[in-house]
């Protein structure tokens, strides 16, 4: 039991935050390409990529695993992402630091859920028993690719106002 919940539940509700997180985030993605906000689903996507990393430690474990050092990046990006975002207001550099922090977020989301793919979903696993043969590594690259593409063209057209201070 995990906060009262069978380990079975607790992973389903892991799941659909992710997902939600991973969602929604795409959206934000699209926003910041196009120069938009979109101030509700982003606060969805950090609440939820934060939740993501948050109850992933919740799972049972003997030993820190690659999971818990994603997670625990993924915490310290939005660590700064989250105040760049709603304390210092975009402001200056603040603007390329939300970006890049909320980028790498949403990345390392969708990193784990390729290897959770590759893991879960037996064509995949066929392809990549280990998670170390190519078709696993083409498939991480191309996207951390597809990501650092899609940051630098975001950091570049993100030119809104700062949003005003409260």
């Amino acid at each position: 039991m995990i906060l009262g919940m069978s380990l079975a539940t607790y992973t389903i509700l892991h799941v659909l935050i992710s997902l939600i997180g991973i969602g929604s985030g795409l959206i934000v993605m699209f926003g910041l390409l196009k120069g938009k906000r979109f101030d509700t689903l982003t606060l969805v996507f950090l609440a939820t990529t934060a939740l993501t990393s948050i109850t992933g430690f919740g799972f049972p474990f003997e030993h820190l695993l690659p999971s818990h050092i994603v997670g625990i990046i993924s915490l310290l990006v939005l660590a700064i992402a989250m105040p760049a975002r709603y304390l210092l207001h975009l402001a200056g550099a603040w603007r390329t630091t939300y970006v890049v922090s909320a980028s790498i977020a949403l990345y390392l989301n969708v990193f784990v859920l390729i290897a959770q793919l590759f893991l879960k979903v037996p064509a995949l696993k066929a392809l990549a028993p280990t998670g170390k043969e190519p078709p696993f590594l083409v498939a991480q690259l191309s996207v951390m690719a597809v990501f650092v593409a899609l940051t630098i063209f975001a950091a570049k057209r993100f030119h809104i106002e700062p949003t005003p201070a409260a």
